[in-house]
């Protein structure tokens, strides 16, 4: 079993804001994974998601644009979603190698990534 807690912080800077609004949450191996993030922004924003595995730095796990709605790795996806104005993070079935603190970014044509909030699974 994994379990999983977001302190949902919003940090926001220049208009800017990512949220995640999930609490804990446990999964078993091979359940489907939904890591909530919705994010305002006054820009035609970049969007990541970032993975700390313990005693690691943050990864870059997914970036996605405007121009290039989707993306995806390592099993996990996301796409940005205009109109809900979000970017949630999904994978198939979970493995025991995916706990780790999963972080939801937003960035700018101007600026690097300016707000964040993060989940831990």
């Amino acid at each position: 079993h994994f379990s999983s807690f977001c302190d949902c912080d919003v940090e926001r800077t220049h208009g800017n804001s990512v949220t995640q609004t999930q609490g804990q949450v446990t999964l078993s191996e091979g359940k489907f994974l939904f890591i909530n993030c919705t994010y305002s922004t006054t820009t035609y924003p970049t969007l990541f998601w970032y993975v700390q595995h313990p005693g690691e730095g943050p990864q870059l796990l997914l970036k996605v644009t405007t121009a290039n709605n989707k993306g995806s790795s390592r099993g996990f996806e996301a796409t940005y979603d205009k109109e809900t104005t979000s970017f949630h993070l999904q994978k198939a079935s979970v493995q025991a190698s995916d706990s780790a603190v999963y972080y939801c970014a937003l960035g700018d044509t101007v600026a690097e990534a300016t707000g964040g909030a993060e989940h831990k699974l």
